[in-house]
């Protein structure tokens, strides 16, 4: 009778439990979160284990690909699935958690989650990196606007270049003040200088991408888009249709059917939310900024005129998603020839 092992991982600790094919409960045991203890015990414990099964969560890539190596089967589940496969359960401890994903890796009621490969995982944190920087360099700026606001002085709109400068001119006005600020715009030319090194290593990881290289050629699709699209999806060749990307990004509508009711709803937002940020600034910017007209702005300035601007670059940036894929998958290029004049 084959075994199925559900692991519950946490940052020291992962607790295990193994049941038969009938459901019943074997063994439990705890290990030390590394792939060599878990598969030492594991193979202790259910030498012939079918299916091990771990929810996806920050260390699940590292571990699953690690059982794989040492010849352990293991598949990485949805969490959002099994919490709500969990939820009846009466009491929530880390060894019924175990005992529940063991249930769902025998019953096979589980949507497996693919581990992203190492070397995608690599780009992915440096592009994280960067964005974690730009969300400080903002938070920082807009805290010296609100110091300098409560003074009655105003930074208005500025470019980035001339930022500082133009807090120096106001604060001139409070002395005191800019002792405030001055270690602020410090730790703001740090994180410039650091920000525009990660800018670099990531141009230089899309130069050297040909995959990138040819994302690239969409018109609004830069460096930033490329790279999170292509970390986001991996291995392009898992999905059937390139259609099934955007519900994968989360930029299609939510639905509920019941009964006489069914209705759609804004869009889903799961799957990797820095990806569709980054289609969704990419669709503004095809939108506003890029005068050369293609099928696609076209057609999302005609749905902004009825449906409004925002859902008009919700939808565009699922059509971008859809494109960049099919361009990824077939080996080409964005072909202008083939677009209007």
């Amino acid at each position: 009778m084959s075994d199925y092992i559900g692991l519950d991982v946490s940052l020291e600790d992962t607790h295990l439990c193994v049941v038969d094919g009938l459901g019943a409960v074997t063994a439990r045991a705890v290990a030390r979160t590394d792939p060599d203890d878990l598969a030492k015990v594991i193979r202790d414990l259910a030498p012939k284990v079918k299916t091990v099964v771990l929810e996806t969560g920050g260390q699940s890539a590292w571990l699953q690909q690690g059982l794989e190596a040492r010849g352990i089967p293991a598949v990485i589940l949805d969490a959002r699935q099994a919490k709500k496969a969990l939820s009846g359960r009466l009491n929530k401890t880390d060894s019924n958690d175990a005992e529940g994903l063991a249930q769902l890796a025998r019953t096979g009621w589980y949507r497996e989650v693919l581990a992203k490969r190492p070397e995608t995982r690599r780009i992915r944190a440096v592009l994280m990196a960067r964005e974690l920087l730009v969300r400080q360099r903002r938070d920082l700026s807009s805290q010296v606007r609100g110091l300098l606001r409560g003074f009655g002085l105003a930074v208005g709109r500025i470019g980035h270049a001339g930022f500082e400068a133009r807090v120096r001119e106001l604060a001139q006005a409070e002395p005191a003040l800019l002792a405030a600020l001055e270690p602020l715009l410090a730790v703001r030319r740090v994180l410039d200088r650091q920000l525009d090194a990660l800018t670099r290593q990531l141009g230089a990881i899309a130069r050297a991408s040909d995959e990138a290289r040819r994302l690239m050629t969409v018109p609004s699709v830069g460096v930033m888009t490329a790279l999170g699209f292509i970390t986001a999806i991996d291995q392009p060749h898992r999905f059937a249709r390139s259609a099934d990307v955007g519900a994968y990004l989360g930029l299609t509508s939510r639905r509920y059917q019941s009964g006489q009711v069914d209705w759609s709803g804004r869009i889903s937002k799961q799957g990797d939310s820095l990806a569709r940020s980054l289609l969704y600034e990419a669709a503004n910017v095809l939108m506003t900024r890029v005068k050369r007209w293609t099928r696609q702005k076209a057609w999302a300035v005609r749905l902004a005129g009825r449906r409004g601007g925002a859902k008009a670059r919700v939808a565009l940036a699922r059509k971008l998603a859809v494109m960049l894929h099919r361009i990824w998958v077939d080996g080409t290029t964005f072909n202008w020839a083939n677009e209007p004049a």
